[in-house]
Order: C-alpha cells, then structure tokens, then sequence
C-alpha cells in the first residue's frame, strides 16, 4: 500500500488507501471511528453529504445535493460558485441496502463509472470500501488524478464530521 496517503492530520490517524485493481477499477478504502449507521446516514443524506463531499483545497463549494437513496431512485450534485457555471454530477441508484452497501451509476458522461461502497461495522467503527468500475482504461486513468488527492481529503473530511456527529448524538 502507498503510506504517501496516510491522512495523518485525521483526528483518528485513520488512513485512506487508493489502489487501482485493475485496468479498469479503482478501489479507496479507510477505517471511520463511528458507527455503520452514522457512516451510512453521512452518505444519504442530503444536509451531512454536503458538509463533507467538496474536497476544501479545491474551493469549490457544493451548491446543490439531490439524493432519493433507493434501488431506482436518483441523484444530483452541483459544484461551483454559481448556478450559470456549476459542473453537476448525477445518476441512479441501482442497489441500495441500508447501512450495508451503496451502488450507482455517474452518468455525467460517456466514460463514468458504476461506484459501489460498502460499509462493515468494526466493533464502534466503520471499514468503508468504496469500489469504482470504468468503461475503459482510458476513463480510468482521467478519472484517477483526481481521486488520488481528492478522495483522501474528502474523508478526512467526513472523519471530522463523523467526530461532530457523534458528540452532537452523545456518542451514538
């Protein structure tokens, strides 16, 4: 595993892995200190998605999130510093089972991939593996740049709300 990812100013230590498995696949994981359910809850719904998702080194705020979390439901994020120029993102939900797994597609574009999460509860903490299948190497490839420093930071991030979340919850 590449240790250059460590997210070692998680108020955890808890580090994020980026690993390509394959010519087309991606697979990010990291160990949250909370519980499924909360881990599960900050990514369906709308109001926590939004206060962690948006990367903050990239200053761009996430405008908009759309989310009806069921198997055929939809999605709808937008980012941006206003509505006439917000790069969206959006697809369907082709697998849902509560505080379990999470798969979707990201239909943004021709060569967006279908992205499945899975959460196991670890005693009070939560292993997420998020796993993202591309139509080509080629997609992958564009894609990966970006994942790389992205997704580390998006869940220190969501670390540091989980941290928020659990004394807002009495530790729940």
């Amino acid at each position: 595993m590449d240790q250059r990812r460590d997210s070692e100013s998680t108020p955890m230590n808890n580090r994020t892995t980026v690993e390509r498995k394959s010519e087309r696949e991606l697979v990010v994981t990291r160990t949250f200190d909370g519980p499924v359910r909360i881990v599960f809850e900050a990514w369906t719904k709308p109001e926590l998605f939004m206060r962690w998702w948006a990367p903050k080194s990239m200053g761009v705020p996430m405008l908009s999130c759309e989310m009806d979390v069921r198997t055929g439901g939809s999605y709808r994020v937008a980012f941006g510093h206003d509505t006439s120029s917000a790069m969206e993102f959006f697809g369907k939900y082709i697998e849902v089972i509560p505080n379990a797994r999470l798969v979707w597609t990201n239909e943004e574009s021709d060569d967006g991939a279908v992205t499945t999460v899975t959460f196991e509860e670890k005693g009070d903490k939560t292993l997420l593996v998020l796993h993202e299948l591309y139509p080509s190497k080629e997609a992958l490839d564009e894609a990966t740049e970006g994942m790389e420093g992205g997704m580390p930071e998006q869940f220190e991030q969501l670390d540091e709300l989980l941290v928020t979340l659990g004394a807002s919850m009495g530790g729940a």
